[in-house]
């Protein structure tokens, strides 16, 4: 059986966009699965399914095939196959080894923590194939242990259960991970997402060929930043609003056998209003809050918050100063995000040089098609 889209849903389709919502679903099976997708006689796509949930389609093939599951399975495959020479090369590093829609893989997400995999998924269409999706990771990846961290809130809309369990191996509570010249641990079964936000990898290794006295890292959580910057300047704070991440902030400080870092646990905004109100300065901010904007219903709260805190970073910076900022709200585009800079750079009084602009790491990839594959935004920027 076939689902079945109006205009607007084939038109989304015929623009590789993945996702039809419920209300342009005409027709389809009662149950979740994988199904092709038609408008009049034509089949459109290959899509997990769920009538159950807002988003009712979920495409991951834009050609016709009466297997839907083995184009699936080989879509994990592929995406397997070309994070294989990252692994080789850092097999104590920590990559996504499957994002989802980037790799054409709605609803799943493979992590990779040295040698120890971390497998969410978020589709009750996709749910009964676990044990086939294990053994297509089991025969491209060599894995110590794998874990199906299925506990994000997401499941709950597909009417799944939320559960921690293993799938492979004995799973370890943490691991150790090399991140450039920094090592940090990760829980694997508290930890937030997969177990940390190796999405910007990337950009934290960037910031470690930058040189100063003064560091600040606000909205820290473990330390990720703080600990590459300490590498280069002679006193990083780090800022977090939660004691029990900064305690693993920490934690990750001495295994690197490092001294220079400063914890402390505050608001972000009220840190920042009272490092203005003393006039203090730093060569260098790191700013990574959370997603602020969780639905487009928050953004205009959300670009306020946003520009607040850039704003505040922006005067805590003397001519030469290095801000280094980020998004991870998909609902806030890159567009929004450098007017948003640009606004907070006006309101400042501050004249500002875009030295690089940045994103998520390779291994979360872009679909040019689903802008909501492009989250994370990453300026480096200079005060003139």
């Amino acid at each position: 059986m076939n689902i079945r889209v109006n205009a607007r849903g084939a038109a989304r389709l015929l623009a590789h966009h993945p996702w039809v919502y419920r209300s342009d679903v005409v027709g389809g099976p009662k149950e979740p699965g994988l199904y092709p997708v038609q408008a009049g006689a034509g089949v459109l796509a290959l899509a997990l399914y769920n009538p159950a949930s807002e988003i009712t389609v979920r495409a991951f093939s834009f050609d016709k095939s009466e297997r839907p599951q083995e184009v699936l399975l080989d879509n994990l495959r592929k995406a397997l196959r070309r994070r294989k020479k990252a692994i080789t090369q850092e097999p104590q590093g920590a990559f996504r080894l499957a994002h989802a829609e980037g790799d054409l893989l709605p609803a799943l997400v493979l992590d990779y923590y040295a040698g120890h995999g971390v497998l969410q998924v978020g589709s009750a269409a996709l749910e009964p194939l676990t044990e086939d999706l294990v053994e297509v990771i089991r025969s491209e990846v060599a894995l110590q242990s794998l874990l199906a961290k299925n506990n994000h809130k997401s499941r709950s809309l597909e009417g799944l259960p939320l559960e921690v369990k293993p799938l492979l191996g004995q799973v370890p509570d943490a691991v150790m991970v090399q991140e450039g010249s920094i090592l940090y641990r990760v829980d694997l079964k508290e930890g937030q997402k997969t177990g940390a936000f190796i999405d910007q990898r990337d950009n934290r290794i960037r910031l470690q060929a930058y040189r100063g006295k003064t560091a600040l890292d606000v909205f820290s959580y473990h330390g990720s930043f703080a600990l590459h910057l300490a590498q280069g300047f002679e006193q990083v704070v780090a800022v977090d609003s939660s004691a029990v991440a900064l305690q693993r902030a920490q934690e990750n400080a001495q295994a690197n056998r490092l001294s220079n870092i400063t914890f402390k646990e505050a608001n972000a905004f009220e840190f920042l209003r009272e490092e203005e109100r003393r006039r203090a300065h730093y060569d260098l901010i790191v700013l990574d809050p959370p997603a602020f904007a969780k639905s487009r219903r928050d953004l205009e709260r959300a670009y306020a918050a946003y520009k607040e805190v850039n704003l505040r970073a922006m005067k805590l910076l003397p001519r030469g100063g290095i801000l280094a900022t980020a998004s991870c709200s998909h609902h806030l585009s890159e567009a929004m995000f450098y007017q948003m800079l640009a606004e907070a750079a006006s309101d400042a009084h501050r004249t500002v040089r875009v030295v690089e602009k940045r994103g998520q790491g390779w291994d979360h990839p872009v679909l040019l098609n689903v802008p909501e594959t492009h989250y994370l935004k990453f300026a480096i920027l200079e005060i003139v």
